[in-house]
């Protein structure tokens, strides 16, 4: 079955950085657009970032625009989320996301906060 795990969250002060990595297993990886999403306490999840199955199209949601890079390495069946310059609305769960045979698979996610 899809398993995907998170791991690289953590406590940072503002303006710094984190790395999240998510390991994906059970589906053909490079196959896949990989997305990352998070949820904010007492907020709806939202879309942060997708790539598509090879890597060469990405998008990300206005926040983040400029401070976050998603990017994948299909041999090793990851994709990662390099967060800048975070900000304190950053803080969230973070979640990596796959949608194979038209059902959503999501990891358990990986807690970032932001916060002096």
């Amino acid at each position: 079955q899809v398993q995907l795990v998170e791991s690289g969250g953590g406590l940072v002060q503002p303006g710094g950085s984190l790395r999240l990595s998510c390991v994906a297993s059970g589906f053909t990886f490079s196959n896949y657009f990989m997305r990352w999403y998070r949820q904010a306490p007492g907020k709806e999840r939202e879309l942060v970032a997708y790539i598509s199955s090879g890597g060469g199209r990405t998008d990300y949601a206005d926040s983040v625009k400029g401070r976050f890079t998603i990017s994948r390495d299909n041999a090793k069946n990851t994709v990662s989320l390099q967060m800048n310059s975070l900000k304190s609305e950053d803080t969230a769960v973070y979640y990596c996301n796959a949608l194979v045979a038209l059902i959503d698979s999501w990891g358990k996610g990986t807690q970032v906060t932001v916060s002096a």
